[in-house]
C-alpha cells in the first residue's frame, strides 16, 4: 500500500474549517479521501480545564486527548480503519453517531492543534492554515454554538473574548508562519479549493501509476 499523503489543516475558531473540509471533500470519492476532525477527540467534559470563573474552557490544548488522535492517525496512515463515537460537547438535544474513517490515499486532519501538537505535526505531509477577521469569526462562532452545541449568547461572547483569542494570539496564529499554504477566508475560497484539490488528484494519479 502506498503511503497516505496527509494534510493537516489549522486556524482560529470561525475561520472556516470545517466548512473548507467540506468543499475539499466534495471534490473527492470517498475511496480518495478520508477527513479526521480533532473535534471528536475532546476529553470527556468532567476532564476540561476550568477558568477563574468556573467556566470550562474548550479551546486550550489539553482539552484535547491528542495521544488518542494522533495515535488514531497512525492507524490510518497503516491502512487500518478507525471508529470513534462523535463528541456532542454535552449538547442534550445531540444524540452521538458512531463514526467510522477509511484509511484513504489522502487523509486530512483538521482541528486547532493538529500543527500544534508535535505528535501530529510530525505526521503532516502538507500544513494549511485558513484565517479569517476577528469579527468575521466571531459571527460564525456564535452561529455555530448557538444552533449546534446550544450555547446562550453571553456564553459564546464570553468564552470568545476570554478562551478563544488569547489562545488563538499565543498558540494558533504563530503556527501560520510554519505553514505551507496560508488561505484567506473572509468571504469564499473556491480558487484555493480548485488549487488544492488539483494538486492532491494529480498526487493521488501519479501514485497510483507509479503502482499500476
Amino acid at each position: 500500500m502506498q503511503k497516505p499523503f496527509t494534510i493537516g489543516i489549522t486556524g482560529g475558531s470561525g475561520s472556516g474549517k470545517t466548512f473548507f473540509l467540506q468543499g475539499l471533500a466534495a471534490r473527492f470519492s470517498s475511496e480518495e479521501i478520508c477527513l479526521i476532525s480533532q473535534d471528536n477527540y475532546y476529553k470527556p467534559r468532567e476532564q476540561q480545564p476550568i477558568d477563574e470563573n468556573g467556566i470550562k474552557n474548550f479551546d486550550l490544548p489539553a482539552s484535547i486527548d491528542h495521544e488518542a488522535f494522533a495515535a488514531d492517525l497512525l492507524k490510518l496512515k497503516a491502512g487500518q480503519n478507525v471508529t470513534k463515537l462523535e463528541y456532542t460537547f454535552n449538547n442534550p438535544a445531540a444524540t452521538p453517531n458512531q463514526l467510522e474513517f477509511k484509511t484513504a490515499p489522502i487523509i486530512v486532519v483538521e482541528g486547532l492543534f493538529v500543527q500544534y501538537f508535535d505528535n501530529i505535526a510530525s505526521e503532516l505531509d502538507l500544513k494549511v492554515f485558513i484565517e479569517a477577521k476577528d469579527h468575521v469569526k466571531l459571527g460564525r462562532r456564535i452561529r455555530r454554538d448557538q444552533i449546534e452545541r446550544g450555547y446562550d449568547l453571553d456564553d459564546v461572547l464570553y468564552r470568545f473574548q476570554y478562551h478563544v483569542m488569547p489562545v488563538y494570539e499565543a498558540m494558533i496564529e504563530p503556527l501560520k508562519h510554519q505553514a505551507d499554504l496560508v488561505i484567506p477566508n473572509n468571504s469564499r475560497f473556491d480558487r484555493a479549493l480548485d488549487v488544492l484539490s488539483g494538486f492532491l488528484k494529480a498526487h493521488i494519479h501519479q501514485s497510483a501509476d507509479l503502482h499500476s
